[in-house]
């Protein structure tokens, strides 16, 4: 398996110029994430990536999580590199300063969060369980619940998990069956959960589950559940891990990929119950859990991503060193790497311009996030939470579709290679093969965005986006900008036509939500690369020559290539979206 080198002249040009870094610096509360100390972060955390994690990627997938007697080991080095990355204080960047967090904004700790990603996936799943469950009790958690639980998961000390999925309960959450009995200024919690990642590991000092059940006088369905704090160690009055918690991972998934992250089958109440805590109101636990969730969906996305960067890699390198068959206009010359080959580099830019499209949209609404919290103005903040909510299950199952085919073509370039396990190319294959089904499957989203998005509104904040998008268009005097008119008309004309079937049709609309959520995010794609060429031409007129003029041509060549090699792809999703709802339909059950 190649070295992994964090992307960060891209990052930091998505940072300065896509996402304007520096008007997000100046929201209340981030003025101190300047440039310099940006680029200090993006550098060390790189460092980190490439020296501490990246080496046990392929040792943590070939030896895997184990478990015996009760006890899960992750692989050998992780405990170290978790220490490590606890001892960075890494997993505080975006947090609240009054909890230990260090208040950066979550467009940089993005960034980083692609960094861990793409080095080790199966490692960095703990820390992403970890943010989505401490911005879960920073927004529903009693003030004594943040006292006790926040500091210590902020600084990564303690992890955090998330329980939802039962045996009969997958997608359909409000199928769990889970208890929680109340019993004075607590609940007693039975019951048992599956694919819990990190449920149960060596890392860290406490581990906080996040527990979805039921109260016994519930209503049936979602409406139903309630959420719980439920610690592996209970705290003693100091505030340290006392005594164990009535609950124990009762087994570890054998998986397709991610083999270094213990996914575990948790048993809460064996004995008299395990201990939890109520976050919020009874019944309401999953409003509070979709603040948990939406955090999770967006980092997936930036999982999708990070593995199609880190296949991109290894992929490059490996086409770059590979001598196979000579060059198409030479019969006679002497053998050539793989590179020089067209299809190969047609592989290699569908991967190089797609990863930098995903990076682009995920900072996007990193971005938009960061408004939406620190925004001065109330109507500014509502409606970067608008563009926020629009973004989110198109930025998690794009990015996440993304990489899956980024992995498979980093598979395709090794040839037979790629299918040997020793290459590594397999590994980033099948570890990505999860992301699509995580945090609500790719379908799941589809339907949110038609629903919940673009019908609930009536289509308000889409168009929002879409009209900033066409004026940007209309703005930017460069060539690449028109290459964009069929492709914004195919995605207006999916969209007029998903709001007025969707109220009337929903089932029709919903056998369209796949592709309209896959036009909208190509097209958002493009837009975001036509800017970031716009940028390029602008950088390169400058005065000043600059040391980045390979870099920002490359930037422009690479818009050209998503501009006319995925692009194209828009009509013909729009005429899925379109006219494809009647034959996906129209065969019989007894007949698929």
């Amino acid at each position: 398996m190649s070295d992994y080198n964090a992307p960060i002249e891209d990052m930091r040009f998505v940072l300065r110029e896509l996402v304007d870094m520096d008007e997000i610096s100046a929201l209340p509360g981030y003025e101190e994430a300047t440039p310099d100390l940006v680029d200090a972060v993006l550098e060390e955390a790189g460092r980190l990536a490439k020296d501490v994690l990246a080496p046990l990627n392929h040792s943590g997938d070939r030896e895997g999580a184990t478990f015996e007697n009760g006890v899960v080991r992750t692989p050998r080095g992780f405990p170290e590199a978790y220490t490590q990355y606890v001892d960075g204080g890494w997993g505080s960047l975006p947090f609240d300063p009054a909890f230990g967090g260090q208040g950066l904004p979550w467009t940089v700790a993005t960034a980083v969060q692609e960094m861990w990603n793409a080095a080790n996936l199966s490692f960095a799943l703990a820390p992403l369980l970890t943010q989505g469950a401490v911005e879960l009790l920073q927004t529903h958690g009693t003030a004594a619940q943040k006292a006790a639980y926040l500091p210590h998961m902020i600084s990564g000390r303690w992890s955090g998990t998330m329980n939802l999925t039962e045996p009969q309960a997958g997608s359909d959450v409000g199928a769990l069956k889970a208890r929680a009995v109340k019993h004075g200024d607590h609940y007693r919690i039975t019951g048992q959960k599956v694919y819990i990642t990190w449920g149960e590991h060596d890392c860290a000092e406490n581990i906080v589950h996040m527990v979805l059940a039921r109260t016994p006088d519930a209503p049936a369905g979602t409406r139903g559940i309630s959420l719980f704090i439920v610690p592996k160690f209970l705290l003693k009055d100091d505030g340290t891990p006392g005594q164990r918690n009535d609950l124990r991972c009762v087994s570890i998934e054998h998986k397709l990929g991610i083999n270094g992250s213990p996914t575990a089958v948790m048993a809460y109440g064996d004995s008299d119950g395990a201990i939890g805590y109520l976050i919020g109101d009874e019944n309401r636990g999953m409003e509070c859990m979709f603040t948990m969730m939406n955090n999770a969906r967006l980092s997936v996305g930036v999982q999708g991503l990070a593995i199609g960067e880190r296949a991109y890699q290894q992929a490059r390198a490996f086409a770059q060193e590979r001598v196979q068959g000579r060059a198409m206009d030479s019969r006679d010359g002497p053998a050539v790497p793989i590179v020089q080959h067209p299809d190969v580099r047609r592989m290699l830019m569908t991967m190089k311009a797609g990863n930098e499209a995903m990076r682009a949209l995920a900072y996007l609404g990193a971005a938009e996030l960061d408004r939406a919290k620190r925004a001065p103005d109330p109507a500014t903040r509502a409606a970067a939470q608008a563009r926020v909510d629009l973004l989110t299950p198109i930025i998690k199952s794009w990015l996440t579709d993304c990489g899956c085919e980024n992995a498979s073509l980093g598979v395709q370039i090794h040839g037979g290679m790629g299918f040997i396990e020793e290459t590594g190319a397999a590994q980033h294959y099948r570890d990505a093969r999860i992301l699509p089904i995580y945090e609500g499957t790719n379908g799941i989203q589809a339907i949110d965005l038609l629903a919940r998005k673009l019908l609930r509104d009536k289509g308000a904040a889409a168009r929002d986006l879409l009209n900033e998008m066409q004026a940007d268009l209309d703005a930017m005097a460069i060539p690449e900008a028109a290459s964009m008119s069929e492709a914004m008309a195919a995605l207006v004309a999916a969209t007029d036509w998903m709001l007025e079937t969707g109220p009337q049709n929903p089932r029709l609309a919903a056998a369209g939500a796949t592709p309209y959520l896959r036009l909208f995010a190509t097209v958002a794609g493009g837009w975001l690369m036509v800017r970031g060429a716009a940028a390029a031409h602008r950088l390169l007129g400058a005065e000043t020559v600059s040391p980045n003029r390979p870099f920002l041509e490359a930037k422009i060549q690479t818009a050209h290539f998503y501009l006319n090699n995925i692009l194209p792809r828009a009509p013909g999703d729009a005429a899925i979206v379109i006219r494809g709802g009647d034959s996906t339909l129209a065969l019989d059950e007894a007949l698929l």
